[in-house]
């Protein structure tokens, strides 16, 4: 059985869509994989909050930093949590809306040609080994559906957009991913 489905959704994640999403351009391959970083309210795990988010449901009177994020209408493809527990909110086969103003070697938009995969975390600090398998085992499945996203196509939030993001910041180790995607 096939990982995934007609329409782009992962079998091995739970569906939690998201309307923030629409049509990527026509003939668009994607072949791009943008890693985010994010915790609602910030540095706080667990909360359901990230998924409220991007489902269009948080109550942005619960905590005072949510007025930042009122009027955003914000998505991604999957959300890892701390223990590696999956979730999706875009069908691969749609386009996300998590990068924003973006551009990668010289091409503009982003959202158009990537996969964005939000992990928990925070700037200060480090992801988990459990994050880290998860976020392996999704881009060696990514790879069925979009061939072009080799390792070198695997790149930051802070890389598409300088200056205007720091995720997935100091705490995520490239190297230690490149090294449990190997296993």
């Amino acid at each position: 059985m096939t990982v995934w489905d007609s329409a782009g959704w992962y079998r091995q994640a739970c569906p939690a869509p998201s309307p923030y999403q629409d049509e990527r351009p026509p003939g668009t391959v994607v072949d791009l994989l943008v890693i985010h970083a994010i915790s609602l309210p910030p540095e706080v795990f667990g909360s359901g909050e990230v998924q409220r988010f991007f489902m269009g449901t948080l109550d942005f009177t619960t905590h005072p930093y949510y007025d930042v994020l009122r009027d955003l209408r914000v998505s991604a493809h999957f959300f890892i949590e701390r223990d590696g527990s999956l979730w999706q909110h875009v069908g691969v086969l749609r386009r996300a809306w998590h990068a924003g103003v973006s551009q990668w070697q010289g091409r503009p938009g982003c959202n158009d040609y990537s996969v964005g995969i939000e992990l928990e975390g925070s700037e200060s600090t480090t992801f988990m080994p459990a994050q880290y398998q998860r976020l392996a085992m999704l881009a060696k499945d990514l790879r069925l559906l979009f061939p072009a996203i080799g390792p070198e196509r695997m790149v930051g939030h802070s890389d598409i957009a300088p200056g205007r993001k720091w995720d997935p910041g100091p705490g995520f180790s490239w190297s230690y991913l490149a090294e449990v995607g190997r296993e």
